[in-house]
């Protein structure tokens, strides 16, 4: 993919090169929106649409591949995922990315745009780190642990075993049984159904547009109902016509909705 590059980091010991890509780097001075991807995805699976949204509200971005996903490496022993993982890649690895790109959000705080667990990790960080975050764009974001999402990721690990879906992750992921089974296997583990970010987010203090499909096979709309009872400020987005990934099922009202937020609120900063 044009425009590629990977840096080192440093996670808790671990060396991680990790793939990324700027968007309109010379766009100085304007915004920076952060692009989180959801459980399976990376920077190539996010296709063109970075691309389209930073042109839209002239900003700049930045797309990047967690560890273990798409061409991003962990070198060296990695432990097994444990029930807090989207808590350490909003605490640990995101800062320690931020740090190693020389971008300081304590300068100029940051715009974050997440999906599905990315977009969990973008509220975590959010949380967090209140002022470090500008605005928060979170599509089809997890807060807690619904029957219809254990469902539908146990039938993503038949269709993994039966179907080409493996052959098709091969064409985003350098190690797609890494990135596939790790995802999956968490999910699907028992306690994991405990898991809530629920009481972590009422923290959040920046303007939050949260949004998802109607049809959403991997979440219901209290997903993001629930957030507007713990962040009341937040602002919603019921798609008609959309499942998991607004991006791609609609993104032309997505592009359109994102600027409108962003321009209304980076007018109120003063950007």
């Amino acid at each position: 993919m044009s425009g590629l590059e990977f840096v080192d980091i440093d996670w808790c010991g671990l060396r991680v090169s990790v793939e990324h890509r700027w968007l309109a780097r010379e766009r100085a001075g304007t915004p920076l929106l952060v692009f989180l991807h959801e459980g399976l995805g990376s920077v190539a699976m996010w296709k063109d649409f970075p691309q389209r949204l930073v042109d839209a509200l002239g900003c700049r971005g930045l797309v990047y591949s967690r560890p273990g996903y798409g061409g991003s490496k962990l070198l060296g022993p990695e432990q097994a995922w444990g029930l807090d993982f989207m808590h350490r890649q909003a605490h640990e690895v995101l800062p320690a990315l931020l740090n190693a790109l020389r971008v300081d959000p304590d300068v100029q705080p940051l715009w974050l745009f997440g999906h599905s667990d990315g977009g969990s990790i973008a509220l975590l960080y959010a949380a967090r780190f209140p002022e470090r975050v500008a605005g928060c764009v979170v599509l089809a974001p997890h807060i807690m642990v619904e029957d219809l999402s254990v469902a539908s990721i146990a039938k993503a690990r038949q269709a993994y075993l039966d179907t080409d879906l493996r052959e098709r992750l091969a064409k985003y992921h350098d190690d797609p049984d890494r990135a596939f089974w790790r995802w999956n296997d968490i999910w699907l583990h028992p306690p994991f159904r405990a898991w809530s970010i629920e009481a972590e987010i009422k923290s959040i203090r920046c303007p939050l547009l949260a949004v998802q499909g109607v049809d959403d096979e991997y979440g219901t709309l209290e997903q993001i109902r629930g957030i507007r009872r713990r962040v009341p400020h937040a602002e919603l987005l019921e798609l008609p016509d959309c499942g998991h990934s607004p991006h791609r099922d609609q993104p032309g009202a997505l592009i359109a909705a994102v600027t409108d937020f962003v321009h209304r609120h980076a007018a109120g900063r003063g950007r």
